[in-house]
Order: structure tokens, then C-alpha cells, then sequence
């Protein structure tokens, strides 16, 4: 298969325009689109569906762009055995992840990132509501839980701790919890499709959950920056993430509620990519970035 079209195929469906990704790769607006006419004859199928006004992918088309990814993928692992391009990673890296996360983690060190590959450019798609990873086209994905989907590998990048914490100013208005069936007295923050969690003593037995029946959920969100910020203005007690809020508790703008109890959540913080016999140079050099520069030890540990 000719892996020439194969990468214009790849960029036209991360750009959605096949004449910018002919521009990307030299090859002029009727090359390209010649191009990619004859790659869809060979397969017997359109993979991208044209109008004058815009290009979507096809069904096929979306169902075929991980294997196409994959191959390329194949051609660079083959072509670096051989010390052809292994000096230099080019292309785009797509990658998703919690928009709370990366405000606070990755878009501060993705420069150095860069200076260390000029030649690479990273997409980035933020969001606290999970993507399908291989039908949208992902190189790589930050994820707090487990994988659901077939074809998914990951590597752990850190524990993810939960807490419960509040306002030093909601707790002098309202009272400190001392059990955890004292929080049906409280307002609560939570977060919106969340399922409840068991809270365990010191010795590990279930002890309570959060939230508790009966107790009022004043704000119900689906960001994790707004649960912090709407907890730091004194609304009520929530439950976060410890990166999260390492730095208001570290400050003194939230408090830890409960400090003797814990979640019972065994939850991680995964980079999962789509599997393959070769993990694409780009992935693996964005990987192994963020365990040095994020996880082990865990960034937000390295304060306590």
C-alpha cells in the first residue's frame, strides 16, 4: 500500500481539509486530491466525504484511520531499526485529557516539550467529559479510570487520591463535620454523573459514603476547576482530586474535611493509546515526558 497516501489520508482527517494537508506534505491541491482519489479505488471505498464547503471523514474512512495510523506507525519503527529518522520526531501528536488536569500539569511544560522536538506539533483536546480515543483519531489520552474499550494499551502516570475539603470560611459558618453522617447536614458539591463513594476509618472499614442520602447538593458540576473554585468560595464540602486542590490546601484556602477517613476509590491516573506492535515514536517520547516530569514521584506529592 502506498504509505505516501497513506499519510496524506492521516492529515487530511486531522485537519479536515485536503488541500492544507497536500501544502503539509509538498504536494499541490490537485496532487493531493488525485492522490487520495486513487487510494480510495484501491480500497474500494470514500474515505472522506467532499462538498465545496467542508471534508468529513466516512464511516469507512473513520473505521480504516487507526489501522492507517498504525502502518505509518510500523514504516517509522522499520525505517529507525534501520537508523533512518530516528534523530528527529515530526508530525502532530493528538492528545486528550481533563481540561482541569492539563491547566494545571501539561500546557505549563508542553515549551520545553517542544524545544526538545521542534519538528512536532501537539493537538490538544481538553475536556472533563471522556472521548472515544480510536474514533476520534487520538494519538494518546489521560484517563482516571478504567478501560472500557478493546484495543486500548496504557502506563500508569500516578494514584489518584480522593479527598473531601471545604472552605475555611463555609467550615466557620457551618461546623466541622465529625462523621461522616454529619455531612447530611451540609451543602455538597458534585460532580454531575458521578456515582457515590464508600468512606472508610482508619482501620479500612465502611464507615459512610459521599454524598450521603438525604443531603442537599447545592451545585452539581462537570468541571473540576469551577468544584474547586465554587469550594474555595464557600459554598459547601466536595470531593477532588488531590492534584487538584494540593495548592489551595497548601495555601490555606481549602481544608481537608474528614482527614481521618478515606476514599475507598482505587482509581489511577492512565495514558492509555491505541494498541499496536509498534507504539509511534511521538507516543512514546510524550509518555515517557510526562512520567519524568509529572508522575513518579506524583508532582503534586513533591509539595507535601
Amino acid at each position: 500500500m502506498d504509505t505516501e497516501a497513506l499519510k496524506l489520508f492521516v492529515t487530511a482527517a486531522e485537519r479536515l481539509n485536503i488541500s492544507a494537508a497536500g501544502r503539509q506534505l509538498g504536494l499541490a491541491p490537485a496532487v493531493a486530491s488525485a492522490r487520495l482519489s486513487k487510494l480510495e479505488q484501491g480500497l474500494g471505498v470514500e474515505l472522506l466525504h467532499r462538498s465545496t464547503r467542508k471534508v468529513a471523514l466516512s464511516p469507512e474512512g473513520a473505521k480504516f484511520l487507526p489501522f492507517a495510523r498504525a502502518m505509518l506507525a510500523q514504516e517509522d519503527a522499520a525505517l529507525a531499526a534501520l537508523g533512518h529518522g530516528c534523530d528527529e520526531i515530526t508530525g502532530t501528536l493528538r492528545f486528550a485529557a481533563s481540561s482541569t488536569f492539563a491547566q494545571l500539569f501539561v500546557a505549563p511544560i508542553l515549551p520545553e516539550f517542544l524545544a526538545q522536538h521542534p519538528s512536532l506539533n501537539v493537538e490538544l483536546h481538553l475536556s472533563d467529559n471522556p472521548v472515544n480515543l480510536v474514533e476520534g483519531g487520538y494519538d494518546l489520552a489521560l484517563r482516571n479510570y478504567a478501560i472500557p474499550e478493546s484495543g486500548l494499551r496504557a502506563r500508569k502516570l500516578a494514584e489518584d487520591t480522593r479527598i473531601l475539603c471545604a472552605s475555611p470560611d463555609y467550615l466557620a459558618k457551618q461546623g466541622t463535620p465529625k462523621t461522616p453522617q454529619d455531612l447530611a447536614d451540609h451543602q455538597l458539591l458534585v460532580f454531575m454523573d458521578g456515582h457515590g463513594r464508600k468512606l472508610a476509618n482508619r482501620n479500612g472499614e465502611p464507615v459512610g459514603t459521599f454524598p450521603p442520602n438525604g443531603a442537599v447538593k447545592r451545585v452539581i458540576c462537570d468541571d473540576g476547576t469551577s468544584m474547586r473554585i465554587a469550594t474555595e468560595a464557600g459554598i459547601g464540602i466536595s470531593m477532588n482530586a488531590h492534584w487538584s486542590v494540593y495548592r489551595a490546601l497548601a495555601e490555606g484556602r481549602l481544608v481537608r474535611v474528614l482527614p481521618d477517613h478515606e476514599v475507598m476509590d482505587n482509581t489511577a491516573i492512565w495514558l492509555v493509546y491505541p494498541k499496536s506492535q509498534v507504539v509511534h515514536a511521538k507516543v512514546r517520547a510524550f509518555i515517557d515526558f510526562l512520567l519524568d516530569k509529572v508522575g513518579d514521584p506524583p508532582l503534586w506529592t513533591r509539595f507535601d
